[in-house]
């Protein structure tokens, strides 16, 4: 089975923007980073079988960029993904968030082994 967190960790990690799986996590009392990339797997199922075994998935993983500034700085997320294996899929804007003061930009991307 394919690694999917560190093929998307080795995609994403040398965009410049700090990076976590799953969620961003700062020590109590610190503030979040101004721009930062958390990523997910959504979903990964199986999509084919031959004698009763599995011969390949597919893998749905979610990239949420945040950013206090907005995204006309965005790094090519979709550039970093796509050179990585990953197909592009639907992307969607996150409501402002006023705790935080960071605004999200939501893409995700299927990877088939």
């Amino acid at each position: 089975m394919i690694d999917v967190w560190e093929l998307t960790r080795l995609a994403l990690v040398g965009l410049g923007w700090p990076l976590a799986a799953d969620q961003y996590l700062v020590a109590t009392a610190a503030a979040l980073p101004d721009q930062y990339l958390v990523y997910q797997l959504i979903s990964s199922p199986a999509e084919q079988f031959a004698d009763n075994v599995e011969k390949q998935r597919s893998y749905r993983m979610q990239v949420t960029a945040y950013s206090r500034t907005g995204f006309t700085t965005l790094p090519d997320v979709a550039g970093a993904m796509v050179a990585a294996g990953w197909m592009p899929g639907p992307m969607r804007s996150l409501p402002y968030n006023p705790a935080t003061r960071h605004y999200g930009l939501v893409m995700e991307f299927v990877y088939t082994s």
